[in-house]
C-alpha cells in the first residue's frame, strides 16, 4: 500500500516558484507535480523529500500550514525600475547564511587572537563628501589608476588582495558554495556587505563580468567604510531610491574613475563606443561605468545618457553571450580561497591544523567534504 503525505498544494507551488527553476525541468523529474499542485493526488514521503531537495527547500517547510515569511537577514536595497525586488531565491538566501556562518567563525577566531577592531569600519558617514571618501579608500587600498595591472581579472585580484590585507573577508563566487549546479544570477543580486568591526564581509557575485565585479567590490567596500550592511543595488541606469545606495555608487564611481583623472583625457564623443572602451581599459572598469562617469561630469545630458545606456547594455550583453561558451571553471585549489576569502581560508586551515577547529566544521565553512581536498588545499597555500 502506497502511503501519501497530506501536504498543502499551495506549499508545493510556493516551493516551485521560490526555487526559480523552470517548471518544465521539474516536470521531467516529477511528472505528477500538476496533480500535486491542484490537490487531486499527493506525493509519497520519498517523492516529497526528493522534491524538497530539488527545489532547495527545507523539507520541514512543506509540512507547514502556510509558507514561511523568508525575509533577508540584512537590509535589502535592491530595486528594479524603482520597484523593490521580491522574494529572494534559495541561492541568495543560502549564500548569505553561509557568509554569516563564516563571519561568526572568524569573529570568534579574531577575539581569541586578540585582534584589534578595524578602524576603517564605520569611519565614514552619509555626510562625508563622496570624492574625499573615494580618495581615502583608494589610498588605503593602494588602487590608484596606475596601480591596476594589465587586465580586468588582474585588477580584480589586486583589489581583492588589498582589501584582504586590510582585514576584509572578500568572497567572490558565481555558485552556491562549490555546487556548480546552483549558479548565482547577477540579475537578482551583484553583491552584499556584512559589517563587523572584526570580521567585515564583502561578497561579489562571480557570475558577473570581471569589470562589473570590480565596481561591485568597490561599492560593497564603501558600505563597510560607511558601516551599513546591505544586499546592494548597483544598477547605474537609474538613481537608486535609497540614499545609502546613491552615496555608495557615487563613491565607487569616483574611486574607479576620479573626476580629476578624466580632465586630462581626450574623449571623442563622436565615436562614443571607442571612447568608452578606451576609458574602460585605462581605469579597468566596465564601459557602463565609463558611460555613467561621462554623465556625472556633465559631458552627456540626461537625455543622452538615458538613450545611450540601454544601447551600451545591449552591446555588452551581446559580447558576454559570445564569450560565455568559452569560460572554464578554473582550478579548484586556485578558486576555492577566492570563493571563501583568502583570509578566512588561511585562518581556518591554521586553526584546524592547530587542533582548535574540528575538521568537519572547517569542511562545512569551506564548502567541501573530503580530507584529501583539505590537505591539498593546505599544501597549496603552504600551510601544511
Amino acid at each position: 500500500m502506497t502511503v501519501r503525505v497530506p501536504v498543502r498544494p499551495e506549499l508545493l507551488r510556493w516551493a516551485r516558484e521560490r526555487s526559480r527553476l523552470p517548471k518544465d525541468a521539474l516536470l521531467g523529474r516529477f511528472p505528477a507535480l500538476p496533480a500535486w499542485e491542484d490537490g487531486s493526488t499527493q506525493p509519497t514521503l520519498n517523492q516529497l523529500q526528493s522534491f524538497a531537495k530539488a527545489t532547495y527547500t527545507p523539507v520541514g517547510y512543506l509540512f507547514r500550514e502556510t509558507p514561511p515569511d523568508e525575509t533577508l537577514p540584512v537590509p535589502d536595497f535592491r530595486t528594479m525600475a524603482y520597484v523593490e525586488v521580491g522574494q529572494a531565491s534559495p541561492n541568495l538566501l543560502d549564500t548569505i547564511y553561509q557568509c554569516q556562518r563564516r563571519q561568526d567563525w572568524y569573529r570568534d577566531y579574531a577575539r581569541v587572537r586578540r585582534e584589534d577592531p578595524l578602524p576603517f569600519v564605520g569611519s565614514l558617514s552619509m555626510n562625508s563628501d563622496a570624492t574625499a571618501a573615494a580618495s581615502l579608500i583608494r589610498a588605503a587600498l593602494a588602487f590608484e589608476p596606475d596601480q591596476r595591472g594589465g587586465s580586468w581579472a588582474e585588477a580584480l585580484r589586486m583589489l581583492a588582495d588589498e582589501a584582504d590585507h586590510a582585514g576584509v573577508l572578500v568572497m567572490v563566487n558565481g555558485v552556491v558554495d562549490s555546487n556548480t549546479h546552483r549558479k548565482l544570477d547577477p540579475e537578482e543580486f551583484r553583491g552584499f556587505a556584512l559589517v563587523d568591526e572584526l570580521a567585515p564581509v564583502v561578497f561579489v557575485n562571480g557570475a558577473d563580468t570581471k569589470a562589473a565585479q570590480i565596481f561591485t567590490l568597490v561599492h560593497e567596500l564603501a558600505h563597510i567604510w560607511l558601516g551599513e550592511s546591505a544586499v546592494s543595488d548597483v544598477d547605474m541606469m537609474r538613481a537608486s531610491t535609497n540614499v545609502v545606495e546613491r552615496w555608495c555608487n557615487r563613491v565607487a564611481a569616483e574611486f574607479l574613475i576620479p573626476a580629476q583623472a578624466l580632465r586630462g583625457l581626450e574623449i571623442n564623443l563622436e565615436d562614443l563606443v571607442s571612447a568608452l572602451e578606451q576609458m574602460a581599459r585605462r581605469f579597468r572598469v566596465s564601459t557602463l561605468v565609463a558611460l555613467r562617469r561621462l554623465y556625472d561630469i556633465g559631458l552627456l545630458t540626461d537625455a543622452q545618457y538615458r538613450a545611450q545606456y540601454p544601447a551600451e547594455l545591449e552591446r555588452v550583453l551581446g559580447i558576454m553571450a559570445e564569450r560565455s561558451g568559452s569560460k572554464s571553471s578554473g582550478n579548484f585549489y586556485n578558486t576555492q580561497p577566492v570563493r571563501a576569502s583568502k583570509r578566512l581560508t588561511r585562518a581556518l586551515i591554521e586553526s584546524t591544523l592547530e587542533g582548535q577547529t574540528l575538521r568537519r566544521d572547517a569542511f562545512r565553512l569551506l564548502g567541501f567534504k573530503k580530507v584529501a581536498t583539505f590537505d591539498k588545499l593546505a599544501e597549496r597555500m603552504r600551510l601544511a
